[in-house]
């Protein structure tokens, strides 16, 4: 695997390496051994998917606050994708900074999303399917979220007037004054 980093500390796209022959390809899309060696956590203890049946599906902004230490390693399996990782750590060591990438079953990268990060996508094709490995369980009272069309972020979603469940449409606005994910 490749290891690229990103304008956020810890968050990482990960390229599998692809071993090519005459049936197609092998490539390994999870090692501990080499996460390690890329100073990313080793350990996986949960993974889920999600399917999306519509392009411009959008689902996010999400986190999970401390004591969660749930790093997340995003991959579309099928279809295609725009990922949106946002940094949250206090005291807002990257000035806010956001990360976006194409993630799809063509290019085959994902992207590391370290702990206090926001997440967040939205599909660009009908029936995508998008594969969570998480470092942590998820706890339902540790989550929180902000409103995807922040103006704080200006987050540019590929897809106008996005299917939105209602709860990720009714997240409030980020306010900077009173966060931090650390504290």
């Amino acid at each position: 695997m490749e290891f690229a980093e990103t304008a956020i500390d810890g968050c990482v796209i990960v390229k599998p390496q692809r071993h090519l022959d005459e049936r197609g390809f092998f490539a390994r899309v999870w090692c501990a051994n080499e996460f390690r060696e890329a100073r990313l956590p080793e350990q996986i203890v949960q993974s889920s998917l999600s399917f999306n049946r519509k392009a411009g599906t959008l689902r996010g902004m999400h986190m999970q606050i401390p004591p969660s230490k749930e790093g997340k390693l995003v991959r579309c399996v099928r279809g295609a994708m725009v990922d949106v990782v946002v940094d949250l750590r206090g005291p807002l060591e990257s000035d806010l900074r956001t990360v976006t990438i194409r993630l799809d079953d063509k290019n085959r990268l994902a992207i590391y999303v370290p702990p206090g990060c926001a997440h967040g996508f939205q599909t660009l094709e009908d029936d995508t399917d998008v594969l969570y490995m998480m470092t942590d369980f998820y706890q339902p009272h540790l989550s929180q979220g902000f409103r995807w069309n922040d103006p704080a972020f200006n987050i540019d979603w590929p897809i106008d007037n996005p299917i939105i469940h209602e709860r990720d449409a009714g997240y409030p606005d980020f306010d900077k004054s009173a966060y931090s994910a650390n504290g």
